[in-house]
C-alpha cells in the first residue's frame, strides 16, 4: 500500500495545498464513502455536500472554495481535474507484484539476451534471438517470439504475445492477451472476385461464381515506437512487404484492431474496438473514439478527431473533427441529424397540403357576377 503525505502529493501534482500537509493518506476515493486516511475527490462545487456524508480529513477540491466550511483539515486546490487524476491515481497504483529474476518455469532460449533487472514470470517462453530492455516485467504466461526486441522499462502482462521480429521501444506497456505480429489479413482469388467487381462498379453482374481465397504471406513485420501502450485483446498485424508502424505515445485502447501496412503517428488515442483497415495512415494526434472504424488504402491527417462509432470511407484533411456513417463533419452531421429529426412533421404538412390541394381542385368553379356593364 502507498502512503503519501498530503504535503507530497501537492508537491507532485504542482497544486497548492492548505491545512495540515502531514495527513498521511493511503488511497483516493468518491467524497460520500472516503475514510480518514483516504483523499476525497471533490474537484467540483457540486461535490461538495457529498463530502458531509464521508469521513475524510483531506481533499481536493476546486480553486477559491472553502475548505474548513467543508469540515475538512486539508485541502489540495487544483485547476484541471482530470489531469490532476493522472498524478493522484500515480502516486496510489499499486503495480504488479513481480518476484526478481526469472521463474523456473520460464522457457528461455540460450541465443536471448535479458538485460539485467529483468523480472519474468511462470511459464513465459523467449524465442531464439531476443533481446529484452533492461527492468522488463513479464508477467505469466508471455510469448516472445523469435528475434523480438523491446527496449527498457517494458511491463507486459499475462497472455501477451508478440510475433517475430517485432521491434519496440522503450516504456512499452501490454495489457492482458493483446497481441503484436500476427498475421495481416490479406487473401486473393485467382480470378476477380466479386468484391473487386463491386468496388470498381458499385455493383456486381449477379451471377453465381465460386470464390476460393488464397492467402498473402506477412513477410514484414511491426515497429512500434517509446511510450506505446495497448489495451487488453488489441491486436496489431504484421505488414506485408512494409512494417506496420505505431509512433511514439500513441495508446490503443482495449479490443482495437490494427491493420496490415498501417502506420500510426505519434500520441494518437483509438478507443475500444476502434478498427484501422490495411494500408491506412493516421497521422499524429489522431483521435478515433470508441468503434470507430477506418477503411483501408486512406490518409487520416494530423489532429483529426473521429466520433463514436464513426465509419471514415474517404480521406480525411487535418483538423477536422468527424462523425457518422459515412463521416461529415461534425456540425454538417448534426445539421443532418436535426433535419432528420424534423422529417416526420415535414411529412405531416406536405400530406396536410396535398390533401388541401385535393380538396380546391375537388370544389366546384366560383360563379360569376350577375348583371349588365356599367
Amino acid at each position: 500500500m502507498s502512503i503519501i503525505t498530503v504535503r507530497d502529493l501537492a508537491e507532485r501534482l504542482e497544486a497548492q495545498f492548505a491545512g495540515d500537509g502531514g495527513i498521511a493518506l493511503s488511497g483516493a476515493s468518491a467524497p460520500d464513502a472516503a475514510t480518514g486516511t483516504q483523499l476525497a475527490l471533490a474537484m467540483d462545487p457540486s461535490y461538495g455536500e457529498a463530502l458531509a456524508r464521508g469521513s475524510a480529513r483531506a481533499a481536493v477540491l476546486w480553486p477559491g472554495a472553502d475548505w474548513r466550511a467543508l469540515g475538512l483539515e486539508a485541502a489540495i486546490f487544483v485547476t484541471r481535474p482530470r489531469y490532476a487524476m493522472a498524478g493522484i491515481t500515480g502516486a496510489f497504483e499499486q503495480p504488479p507484484k513481480l518476484t526478481p529474476g526469472i521463474h523456473p518455469s520460464a522457457i528461455i532460449d540460450p541465443s536471448a539476451r535479458i538485460a539485467p533487472g529483468a523480472s519474468i514470470g511462470a511459464f513465459c517462453v523467449i524465442g531464439a534471438g531476443v533481446n529484452l530492455g533492461r527492468n522488463a516485467r513479464l508477467l505469466s504466461h508471455v510469448t516472445l517470439a523469435e528475434r523480438v526486441r523491446i527496449g527498457s522499462d517494458c511491463l507486459i502482462y499475462s497472455g501477451v504475445r508478440i510475433g517475430s521480429d517485432v521491434r519496440i521501444g522503450d516504456r512499452f506497456i501490454a495489457h492482458y492477451n493483446a497481441v503484436v505480429g500476427g498475421d495481416g489479413f490479406s487473401f486473393v482469388t485467382p480470378e476477380p472476385s466479386a468484391v473487386e467487381e463491386a468496388r470498381q462498379q458499385f455493383d456486381t453482374s449477379g451471377r453465381a461464381r465460386k470464390q476460393s481465397y488464397v492467402r498473402i504471406a506477412s513477410l514484414a513485420s511491426v515497429e512500434i515506437g517509446d511510450d506505446v501502450e495497448l489495451g487488453a485483446l488489441a491486436t496489431v498485424d504484421k505488414g506485408t512487404v512494409a512494417d506496420t508502424r505505431i509512433g511514439r505515445g500513441t495508446k490503443l485502447d482495449n479490443h482495437v484492431q490494427v491493420g496490415h501496412n498501417v502506420r500510426i503517428g505519434q500520441d494518437c488515442l483509438l478507443c475500444a474496438h476502434a478498427a484501422v483497415a490495411g494500408s491506412t495512415v493516421l497521422g499524429d494526434r489522431v483521435v478515433l473514439g470508441g468503434q470507430a472504424g477506418v477503411g483501408d488504402h486512406l490518409v487520416i491527417g494530423n489532429d483529426v478527431i473521429a466520433a463514436g462509432a464513426t465509419a471514415i470511407l474517404s480521406n480525411v484533411p487535418e483538423g477536422r473533427v468527424m462523425m457518422g456513417y459515412p463521416a461529415v463533419r461534425m456540425t454538417q452531421n448534426i445539421a443532418s441529424y436535426k433535419a432528420l429529426r424534423r422529417l416526420p412533421r415535414l411529412l405531416e404538412k406536405i400530406d396536410r397540403l396535398e390533401k388541401r390541394v385535393a380538396e380546391l381542385d375537388a370544389a366546384p368553379p366560383e360563379q360569376g357576377t350577375r348583371g349588365g356593364h356599367v
